[in-house]
């Protein structure tokens, strides 16, 4: 797990990986390919050591953050809160909206005269 991209000291590097699992248990759940994991599949998805990975994985059991089945592990309800908001975060920027376009709060979402108002009034600002 001796990764270039993750911290060098033993906190960060906590959090770090256990921002990482979370988001990786949380994706593959959205994704429907089950709400259960092992060291192997964590492995698989983020390129760790499955025998070091499993130290993680164990904290994460002790702060509440996953549950543990013998080898298998699930996301707690905390785990999967977690897991959503740093999910989130790590993808806000392809998320959110690009120049010219409206956010998800914008009234012109809420009918096709609100729409085309929105659009015309943008037009009217472009350089």
């Amino acid at each position: 797990m001796d990764d270039l991209h993750s911290p060098k000291s033993d906190a960060l590097r906590a959090l770090y990986w256990r921002s990482e699992i979370l988001q990786v248990m949380y994706w593959l759940q959205g994704e429907g390919f089950g709400d259960f994991v092992d060291a192997p599949m964590i492995e698989q998805f983020l390129g760790v050591d499955a025998n070091i990975g499993i130290s993680y994985l164990d904290l994460l059991v002790e702060e509440g953050y996953l549950v543990r089945d013998g080898d298998i592990f699930s996301l707690s309800s905390r785990g999967r809160e977690e897991g959503a908001m740093d999910f989130a975060a790590s993808f806000s920027d392809l998320t959110r909206p690009t120049h010219g376009e409206c956010s998800a709060d914008c009234w012109c979402h809420s009918s096709a005269e609100e729409a085309s108002a929105c659009v015309a009034e943008r037009a009217g600002h472009e350089h």
